[in-house]
């Protein structure tokens, strides 16, 4: 079951709004999954098994040895995911 109230209206909201913020991609999602973590944390979003799993996957997209850019495919895989996951967070 979906969470309610007003507390997960405004998670849902800020998580789309960094979502698609201007910038660069691999900095709206570390942004989007910080953010959605504080939510799961404090209760105002349900995790989900795919939101689970989406926010693993951005995780695993973003992770990078010390002194190496992002950019390319990591930020089209962050574009890809970003997407799924703000058409779930409904679910949440």
């Amino acid at each position: 079951m979906a969470s309610v109230g007003p507390a997960a209206d405004a998670a849902r909201a800020e998580v789309r709004e960094l979502i698609t913020a201007k910038g660069h991609a691999v900095d709206n999602a570390r942004a989007a999954i910080t953010r959605l973590e504080r939510a799961f944390t404090d209760g105002e979003l349900e995790r989900t098994p795919f939101l689970g799993q989406a926010v693993g996957d951005l995780v695993v997209t973003l992770d990078q040895d010390e002194g190496q850019r992002l950019g390319g495919k990591s930020a089209e895989a962050s574009r890809f995911i970003l997407r799924a996951i703000d058409r779930s967070l409904d679910d949440a």
